[in-house]
């Protein structure tokens, strides 16, 4: 059974560094193509990041180009968020899915991890 947990949130002022980790098990990390989400307040879930099972495309929601980057690495099993010159606005949790086909919906998901920014 494929299990995704994420790590590595907490509080960081604004204008700061964050890095976010999903550690995947019951399935290689290269067999997916993985994807990072977010919820903040009162508002619904979206799309944030995503890399191809390659690694070799990624995307990003343009609220985050330039300031956010994903990668995987596959030695350890884990996927990656760097999150640097963070803003209030990123304030949200944070949730890493997978799928493994490109075609489909992301339907492994992990519990979450909360990042608050504060100025």
């Amino acid at each position: 059974q494929v299990q995704l947990v994420e790590s590595g949130g907490g509080l960081v002022q604004a204008g700061g560094s964050l890095g976010l980790s999903c550690a995947v098990s019951g399935g290689a990390l290269d067999w997916f193509h993985m994807g990072w989400f977010r919820q903040r307040p009162e508002k619904e879930r979206e799309f944030v990041a995503s890399i191809s099972k390659s690694g070799k495309y990624t995307y990003y929601t343009d609220s985050v180009k330039g300031r956010f980057t994903i990668s995987k690495d596959n030695g350890k099993n884990t996927l990656n968020l760097q999150m640097n010159s963070l803003k209030p606005e990123d304030t949200a949790v944070y949730t890493c899915a997978a799928r493994e086909n490109i075609s489909t919906t992301f339907h492994y998901w992990g519990q979450g991890t909360q990042v608050t920014v504060f100025t």
